[in-house]
Order: structure tokens, then C-alpha cells, then sequence
């Protein structure tokens, strides 16, 4: 049926418009502050749990009389037993029910309980510790001790029912059998902490010696540095000292090795420091940085130190402070064998500290670490092992045959067909020749040369042999260097400047020849400037001239046109003759004539043969004004000037992989020759377009 709302569309709109309700904003709190009367959530509910209505409260039970207390009785057990069928091996059904029991003040049958719930598991130590608490709270002394007798003895190894058994007895006083229950329970050998709790029950009753007897089982029973240590403050908290002494040596005696031994001595050089006995203490401690492994003596050094900084004098402090640093580079050279900086450091420190042993012990340690590659990098740092080896032996130790040991070791270790050291032969000759052995020194360094032949090694015999006047020796080396090394120009010019030393002027030209006909050399240059040097300074100015004009042949290079110019220029004694006596205006003009003609040529073949070197060419002109300028009045400046060319500034192209990649700025020369040049094609192309546009008019 409908309404009237429902047939007229527009009441019922208005109806909604009217009946629209507008919720209110949500206030904002403007009082923080805590209220006077706080209201917990435990009250809120305590409250709840009040006011609920009566039907939905569990009915109370009322019992009145034995007969309703017995239905009441036999339904809780009824329904305690059904859920023991369903679930027997939950322990919280069985604590339940016998808790219940015991509510009931029916015992016997609560024991039942318990009973019952032991023979489901045994094996659940909490099950035993609730059965027996059961019977202590209800004073069944002997039922308590008889299920703490079974529990102990079922389940030995559990340390919480031998303390609970332990505190009853000795809280209803029975000292006596808590004595005996600790002595079962120690014939089990149980941890530290039973042990330790056995001796503080002694204590407590001032049993002191029975408690030194169970410490002398203790540490049977755990000979471990703890164990000791505890024995021995045991002793010196009762004023034992000797005894305390006796702990901390045998101990001593049966874990001097062990790993904990670190503790040990630092609790006995400990326990003397309180004795006052210092000297004591730094014995032990001395002892035992010598025998303790030093990956495991940190903590014993770090003691040591601040003993010695307290107790010792300026040697002892310095001798705990080697010892720590000795520590640190061991740990350092264990962990890496190869780090030869630790071992130099490592050395430098025992050589501070003076122990012969110890050094050397070091030193053979170190050189025993061979680089694993026979590759020279891995040996540089190696070999300085060695060099220091026997530096020490020969200026510290002065062990001559010690030292010459080492060095024929060194030497037989580097492989020498792959690489060798030329610093280990001359050192071993050097030492040779200082203990006046020269034969010996001569048979090394042959070897050197036969073995390994290097620059050094050569030039180092030559040294030798040239101080103790061997000349032919010195020659027949200078060969083996040569024919070892024929490129080397240094040891032909050294042959020929030692000939020449001798006199022996012909000697030295063969020699030079001999060098410049090599094929290849390491450095032309200066063999050719020695011996134009030696042929300038025997006088002969042909040969000079001569040398010059065979190195031209060879190479064009610009140093050596200006310093063949400069030779003419000064070689005033060449065009003096025996029967003509010159002036020094004529020779100087000469000179000059001769020093022009050699720049002439070489501008003409910087002009023609390379005209792209205009650098080179213009340091020529530049060389050429200068020497002018020096002759004074005989210089003809202007001559070199007309060929002076200019200095432009031009720009360029930088080419790059990726294309062209800006401009760079240069110089460039611009000679008088090509100025004319310029000026003759400009005029010949404005020539060529005068021409085209008479043509293109008359068209």
C-alpha cells in the first residue's frame, strides 16, 4: 500500500531536504592536561565484568551439606579424569588435578596424582620440583625427602634438584644431610658451580678446612686455570700466602702450556704485586713472555708495560716496551711472512735492544721467507734482507767467516740466469778486498762477469784493478766489456781516455775508429764529441776537419753544423805554419773565412735538401749573427742580417679522432727569398686577371 509520499515525487523530495541533518564538526581538545581521577584498563574491565546482567553470569554454587560436597567432589574428578583420557601428556591437566586435590585437603589422593603423572614422563624435572613442593608446603618432611631422593637419583644431572634438595635440609637445619647430599651429588663430578656452591656452604658454617680439601678435589676434578686461580684467592683471603704461592706453582707446573696460561700468570704476578714482592713478579712475568706462544700474550704484555712503569727503572720500562713492540711485529710477520717492511722493522728493533741471538735469530728467520716468484720486483725488497745480514755481522758483530758464509749463501740463492743483483758481488768484493784477500775479491767479481755481467759490475773491476796500477787487467776487461756490450758508447770513450791517459795516442784513435764503425750505438753523439775532443786536443786540425766531414756524411743535424763553425772560428793554431809567420789578424780573418764558408753550406742545405726545417734554419742565422758580433771589427753583422727572416704568429687546425677540434697559434718564418717569391706571383696573377677582364670586355 502506498503513501502519499510515495504518489508525489515532490513532497517526498522535500521531505528528504527537510529531513537532511548536518553532523557536527569533531571539537578540538584545548586541555591537554591529565585528568584528576585516571581510569585503567584493568578497572574499566573489572567494572564490565561487574555489571553483567544476571543471565549471562555463571550460576554460583552452593553446597549445604556433605552430600552435595560429595556429588560436587565426584563430578570434578570425573571430569579431571575424562580430560586425562583425551590428553594424558599434557602436564598442565595433571597439575590442575592434583592442585585440586590438595584444595580438597584430600593428600593422599593428590600424591595419587602426582604419582601419575611420574609415571607418563619422568623425565620432566618440573613435574618433580611441584610434586616436592607440594609436600614442603604441607609439611610432609620425609615424603619431600623421599621424592627428592628418587628425583636426584632418576635424574642426576639436572643441578636444580640437588639445590632445592640441599636448601631444604639446610633450612630445616639438617647440615649434617645437606653435607651428605653435596657428596652424592659431587660423585657425579658436576660443573664449576656446584662445586663452588658446595665449598660456600662449608664456608657459611666456618669449615674452612673442609673447604680446602673440596677445593683440592675441585681442581682435580677441573684442572683448569680458573679453578686454580679461585683456589688460590681462596687461601689468600684467609691469610694463606704461602699456600696461595704453593696454588699459583703447581698450577704453573700442570698448565704452563695450556691455552688459558695467559690468565694464570697474570693472576700470580698479581698476587705477588699485593705481596710486595716485585722482583717476584717481573720474574714471572719474564717467564712467562718467554714461553707464552705471542699470538696469545697480549694481555700479558699490556700488564708487564704498566707494571714496569710503576715498579721499574728507565731499563726495565724500555725493555717492557721492546717486548710489547716485539709482540706487535710477530703477530705482523705471522700473518703475512712476505712483508719484509715488518721484518726490517722487526730488526731494527732487536738491534736497538742489543741481543746478539736475537738479531741474528731474526735476521734467519727473515731471509728464510724466499719471494714465491722469480721475477726481479718481488726481489728488490728481499735482497736489502741480506744486505743488512751482513753489514751487521762485519761492522757489529765482526764475524769475518760468518759474514763471508752469508754472502756465498746470498749468492747461491739469486737466479742468476734470470735476473741478479750487481750490489751483492761488488759488496762481496768490496768486503774481500777489505779483509786483503785480493784473489778472492778477483774470483768474485769474475764470476760476476761470467754469470751476470752488468754495467756496474765492469766498470766497479776496472776501478779496482786502475787503483792498484793493473793496466794490462784493466785492458783486458775494457775487451770483455766491449765484446759484451759492443753499443756502449761510455766504455769506449773510458778505453780510449784510458790509452790516451797512458800516451798511447795511437792506441786511442784505433780505439775511436774501431767505435764509430759500430752499427749501432747507444749514443753517437758523444763518442763522436769525445773524439773530436781528443783529436782537438792532440792538436791535429785536419784529422779534426777530417772527423767533421764524415760526421756531416752521416747526419746533417744542426748542432753539428754550428759546432763545426765554432771549431773554425777558434782553431787560430791550425793555419799557423813552422816557416810563415802570421799575424793574429790574418789567422782571426781566416778563421772567420773558414767558420762562413761552413755556415754557407749549411744554410744551403736547410734551403734546398730541407726546406721545411725553417726552426733549425733560423737558430742558424741566429748562431751565425752571434759569431759575427764576437769577431769585432773583422764581423760582418749586416751579411747575416739580410738573411734574417720574419716571425709571423699564424693559426692552424688541431685535429683530433673525433674531427677537427679548434685552432692553436705558431710561428712561422717567412725568409727574404720567399718574400720575393710572394711578390713575383702576386704580381703574375693580377697580370692573369688584367688580362681575363680585356677578354670578357671586347666580348
Amino acid at each position: 500500500m502506498s503513501s502519499a509520499r510515495d504518489s508525489d515525487p515532490t513532497l517526498g523530495y522535500l521531505t528528504r531536504k527537510e529531513t537532511e541533518v548536518k553532523l557536527p564538526r569533531p571539537t578540538r581538545v584545548k586541555n591537554k592536561t591529565p585528568a584528576q581521577i585516571q581510569i585503567t584498563a584493568e578497572q574499566i574491565l573489572r567494572e564490565a565484568r561487574e555489571r553483567q546482567e544476571a543471565e549471562i553470569r555463571p550460576p554460583k554454587q552452593k553446597i549445604t551439606d556433605s552430600t552435595e560436597l560429595g556429588d560436587y567432589r565426584l563430578r570434578k574428578r570425573k571430569e579431571f579424569e575424562d580430560l586425562i583420557r583425551r590428553v594424558r601428556w599434557n602436564k598442565s591437566v595433571w597439575v590442575k588435578y592434583a592442585k585440586w586435590e590438595e584444595s580438597q585437603k584430600d593428600f593422599t589422593r593428590a600424591r595419587s596424582v602426582w604419582e601419575r603423572a611420574l609415571e607418563v614422563d619422568y623425565r620432566d624435572h618440573t613435574m618433580w620440583l611441584k610434586y616436592a613442593d607440594f609436600e614442603m608446603k604441607n609439611k610432609f618432611v620425609n615424603h619431600a625427602r623421599n621424592v627428592w631422593d628418587r628425583a636426584v637419583m632418576l635424574l642426576p644431572r639436572v643441578d636444580q634438584l640437588w639445590y632445592k634438595y640441599i636448601h631444604m635440609e639446610e633450612m630445616l637445619g639438617n647440615v649434617a644431610g645437606a653435607r651428605q647430599i653435596f657428596e652424592r651429588w659431587m660423585s657425579w663430578q658436576p660443573d664449576q658451580q656446584g662445586w663452588l656452591s658446595y665449598i660456600k656452604f662449608e664456608l657459611r658454617y666456618n669449615e674452612v678446612e673442609r673447604g680446602r680439601e673440596i677445593f683440592e678435589r675441585f681442581v682435580d676434578c677441573h684442572p683448569k686455570v680458573g679453578a686454580w686461580i679461585r683456589f688460590a684467592k681462596f687461601e689468600m683471603k684467609n691469610g694463606e700466602i704461602a699456600r696461595a704461592r704453593s696454588c699459583y706453582e703447581r698450577a704453573v707446573e700442570k698448565l704452563g702450556d695450556d691455552e688459558e696460561a695467559e690468565d694464570l700468570f697474570v693472576a700470580f704476578s698479581e698476587f705477588e704485586e699485593k705481596c710486595k714482592e716485585t722482583e717476584r713478579a717481573r720474574c714471572i712475568y719474564k717467564y712467562a713472555l718467554d714461553h707464552i706462544p705471542k699470538g696469545r700474550a697480549e694481555e700479558l704484555y699490556k700488564k708487564f708495560v704498566a707494571f714496569e712503569k710503576q715498579y721499574g727503572d728507565r731499563e726495565g720500562i724500555e725493555d717492557a716496551i721492546v717486548g710489547k713492540r716485539r709482540f706487535q711485529y710477530e703477530d705482523e710477520v705471522r700473518k703475512n711472512p712476505l712483508n719484509y717492511d715488518a721484518w726490517f722493522d722487526y730488526i731494527r728493533l732487536e738491534e736497538s735492544a742489543g741481543n746478539k741471538e736475537r738479531i741474528e735469530d731474526v735476521y734467519e728467520r727473515a731471509i728464510a721467507n724466499i719471494p714465491p716468484a722469480q721475477e726481479k720486483r718481488y726481489w728488490q725488497r728481499y735482497i736489502y734482507l741480506w744486505i743488512n745480514y751482513v753489514l751487521y755481522e762485519e761492522l757489529d758483530a765482526q764475524e769475518v767467516d760468518r759474514t763471508r758464509n752469508i754472502y756465498n749463501l746470498c749468492l747461491k740463492i739469486i737466479p742468476h740466469d734470470k735476473f741478479s743483483f750487481a750490489k751483492i758481488w761488488l759488496m762481496a768484493a768490496q768486503f774481500e778486498i777489505r779483509q786483503l784477500d785480493l784473489d778472492r775479491a778477483r774470483l768474485i767479481l769474475g764470476s760476476a762477469i761470467g754469470k751476470a755481467p752488468k754495467d756496474k759490475i765492469f766498470k766497479k773491476y776496472i776501478e779496482i784493478e786502475l787503483q792498484l796500477g793493473n793496466i794490462d787487467r784493466c785492458r783486458k776487461l775494457y775487451q770483455k766489456y766491449l765484446e759484451w756490450s759492443p753499443e756502449h758508447c761510455y766504455a769506449w770513450s773510458k778505453f780510449a781516455e784510458l790509452e790516451r791517459s797512458l800516451a798511447e795516442t795511437e792506441r786511442a784513435r784505433s780505439i775511436f775508429e774501431l767505435a764509430i764503425d759500430q752499427p749501432a750505438l747507444d749514443m753517437p753523439e758523444l763518442l763522436w764529441k769525445a773524439y773530436i775532443d781528443f783529436e782537438i786536443s792532440e792538436g791535429e786540425y785536419e784529422r779534426t776537419r777530417a772527423l767533421y766531414e764524415r760526421l756531416l756524411n752521416r747526419t746533417k743535424h744542426l748542432k753539428v753544423w754550428i759546432s763545426y763553425a765554432k771549431f773554425e772560428a777558434s782553431a787560430l793554431e791550425g793555419f799557423q805554419d813552422s816557416d810563415v809567420q802570421e799575424s793574429d789578424y790574418e789567422l782571426k780573418r781566416k778563421c772567420l773565412q773558414r767558420a762562413r764558408e761552413v755556415f754557407e753550406r749549411a744554410l744551403s742545405y736547410f734551403r734546398t735538401s730541407a726546406p721545411e726545417l725553417k726552426e733549425e734554419r733560423a737558430m742558424l742565422l741566429e748562431e751565425w749573427l752571434n759569431m759575427e758580433s764576437s769577431f769585432g771589427e773583422l764581423g760582418d753583422v749586416d751579411l747575416v742580417r739580410v738573411k734574417l727572416p720574419k716571425k709571423l704568429k699564424k693559426r692552424r687546425h688541431i685535429e683530433t679522432e673525433d674531427g677537427p677540434a679548434g685552432y692553436e697559434e705558431y710561428i712561422d718564418y717567412l725568409f727574404p727569398e720567399e718574400t720575393q717569391t710572394t711578390n713575383l706571383k702576386i704580381l703574375e696573377a693580377a697580370y692573369k686577371w688584367k688580362k681575363q677582364k680585356i677578354v670578357s670586355d671586347e666580348d
